[in-house]
């Protein structure tokens, strides 16, 4: 019996990419990856439906380093799906070749996406990982060159898919048939590929070339403003926000609230002037209850202790132009 490792993000292509394999024969693993942009549970959920095994890796530094400087750069948004794909098989080669799997697979479609799922783009990627002989795209196998695997007899190419194209009919069609009940709708899934996101990831590698993992956890957190070319502030909307920023600030960062009145708390990241300091306790007093205050005092927690400082809160038009 033959050994897979296959990439599952939990969706119904890759999904019916594993079940592909499994129907007929093949022993089936899935791997998936996790950064700050897509993480795991479709792919527990799909790989428990399947009752596959599911291997999860972390690659959030890795992915970050690759994200600053793709080689086949970005799609639509801040997505840089071919290099992002290649890293992914590269990263499960080596686990294939330290488990003894025989071949990777996925569960891309030929021209699903224009730009990433072309014919070219499969080979990029396949060439890129450096496992070009040794990955398989079941669900459309017959429409792509014969690969070693097939000649090899590790699977049966009369068995595998000759699906194409945008349409997602096939796949919902084969999904009942296989008795695959509980996927996700097409599209989503990656923050990268949503504009408004994308937005604040090119202003923080405008602005912090050098950002973190952390940095970057920022950004899916609350409201974000530009205070200035050398500091930003996270601002929450709602408790579960202001919990999200407690926990997510460290010694080098600014943590502010206001006193007296409620309202959200805010984190300053980067290297903040003093000016820097003051705008954004406007901004924190703005979106509190003390917006129509002539006066609100804050407190803000910095690495050097408590400062305690008056502001007027800023008027909310002004702080929407500062709005990232």
């Amino acid at each position: 019996m033959s050994k897979a490792l296959g990439l599952l993000s939990g969706g119904l292509d890759s999904s019916l990419a594993a079940l592909c394999l499994k129907r007929q024969g093949v022993e089936v693993t899935a791997i998936a990856f996790v950064t700050p942009f897509f993480g795991s549970s479709k792919a527990e959920l799909a790989a428990r439906q399947m009752d596959i095994p599911l291997i999860i890796e972390d690659i959030s530094k890795i992915h970050l380093e690759m994200l600053k400087n793709p080689r086949y750069g970005y799609g639509k948004n801040m997505n840089p799906c071919i290099d992002c794909h290649a890293m992914m098989f590269r990263l499960a080669g080596e686990i294939m070749a330290e488990r003894g799997f025989d071949f990777l697979f996925s569960g891309e479609v030929l021209g699903q996406r224009p730009m990433s799922q072309n014919a070219n783009a499969l080979r990029s990627v396949a060439n890129y990982s450096g496992h070009p002989d040794r990955i398989l795209r079941p669900m459309s196998a017959r429409l792509l060159p014969i690969t070693p695997m097939e000649e090899q007899g590790l699977v049966d190419r009369e068995q595998l898919l000759d699906i194409q194209g945008r349409s997602r009919k096939p796949q919902e069609a084969l999904a009942k048939e296989w008795c695959l009940t509980d996927f996700p709708s097409s599209g989503g899934g990656c923050l990268l590929t949503e504009i408004h996101f994308s937005d604040r990831l090119r202003d923080l590698f405008k602005h912090q070339p050098d950002c973190t993992v952390d940095d970057v956890g920022l950004l899916k957190i609350g409201r974000q403003f530009r205070l200035s070319e050398q500091a930003k502030l996270t601002l929450g909307r709602h408790q579960k926000d202001n919990e999200a920023i407690r926990a997510a600030a460290n010694n080098s960062h600014i943590v502010l609230r206001a006193l007296e009145v409620t309202g959200p708390l805010g984190l300053i990241s980067g290297q903040p002037t003093e000016e820097d300091l003051r705008r954004a306790g406007a901004i924190t007093a703005s979106y509190g209850k003390g917006k129509d205050q002539t006066q609100v005092e804050i407190l803000a927690e910095t690495p050097n202790g408590e400062q305690r400082f008056t502001v007027t809160p800023m008027p909310r038009n002004e702080a929407k132009e500062m709005a990232v």
